[in-house]
């Protein structure tokens, strides 16, 4: 995702994902190609996301979510612990939450 989040459409975000369920997990495995195509699927299907890096995986969350975020083209809105909150902008208009300006 090319453009920044300003603090406004960040705590939006975050206020949008508190209630939500971590969609997917990482384990022991840590980042692998299957993760990937998972977050990636996760996005396609709603625009903001909550993952959890379980205790298991030796991989820093905030970096993982760097990744995560350059191979999905995603912005990280927050990492917090071991849990990584992601969005990307739908595609289809209709589908799109509005962000504050």
């Amino acid at each position: 995702m090319g453009a920044k989040l300003s603090s406004k459409q960040r705590a939006f975000l975050l206020s949008a994902a508190n209630s939500q369920k971590a969609v997917v997990q990482i384990g022991k495995d840590g980042l692998t190609p299957e993760v990937t195509t998972s977050v990636d699927e996760a996005l396609a299907a709603r625009e903001l996301i909550k993952i959890n890096v379980q205790k298991s995986c030796l991989e820093d969350p905030r970096e993982t979510a760097e990744v995560l975020s350059q191979r999905t083209h995603s912005a990280v809105v927050r990492t917090i612990g071991r849990k990584i909150i992601l969005y990307r902008r739908a595609h289809d208009a209709k589908d799109r939450m509005e962000l504050p300006r």
